[in-house]
């Protein structure tokens, strides 16, 4: 691939909140989660874990955690991506804990981009009530719920919505 199909690649890609009924296979799952564990971490510590969620009762369940984000309900598989603390703050100490949480949103952009190159639709979801999705998922308090990545075979959106401009973001040297 060179830097134009990857420029292609990644323009593609959407946020998708309506998906089929079709399950995801074990092989996609399993892919996607592969991705995620070539992602870079602090340390090589890979201070991440996610619960993969293709119940329909707790999928509901989550999506009312997600202050009702219907499309978290609807998706046929969830990724809930959790910072691992322990594992980085055994080496990094308090700076640990924001090491793991980059560390959860790295390989939960590999996870998204991994569904994308399978022709998946996922759908990023950061808002949600971080208690009730520790309770739903009986995370251990050491582990914190970062991102839900609904996944699914999705009916993209009749448009993409526009990006700002790349200067917009841009600083050189200093701000």
């Amino acid at each position: 691939m060179d830097s134009s199909d990857f420029k292609k690649f990644v323009s593609a890609r959407c946020s998708v909140r309506e998906y089929a009924e079709a399950p995801l296979s074990e092989d996609e799952i399993a892919y996607i989660v592969s991705c995620a564990g070539t992602a870079p971490s602090a340390g090589n510590l890979e201070a991440w874990d996610t619960v993969v969620v293709t119940d329909s009762e707790a999928r509901f369940a989550l999506a009312d955690a997600a202050l009702g984000q219907e499309h978290v309900g609807a998706a046929p598989a969830l990724f809930v991506v959790c910072a691992n603390y322990v594992r980085s703050m055994s080496k990094y100490g308090e700076r640990g804990i924001l090491y793991a949480v980059q560390d959860a949103t790295i390989a939960c952009t590999y996870m998204m981009l991994a569904a994308h190159s399978h022709g998946l639709s996922t759908c990023w979801t950061g808002a949600f009530d971080e208690d009730a999705v520790r309770e739903i998922l009986d995370l251990p308090p050491h582990v914190r719920p970062i991102a839900i990545l609904a996944a699914g075979y999705g009916h993209e959106p009749a448009q993409h919505t526009g990006r700002m401009e790349i200067a917009e973001h841009l600083h050189h040297e200093v701000w």
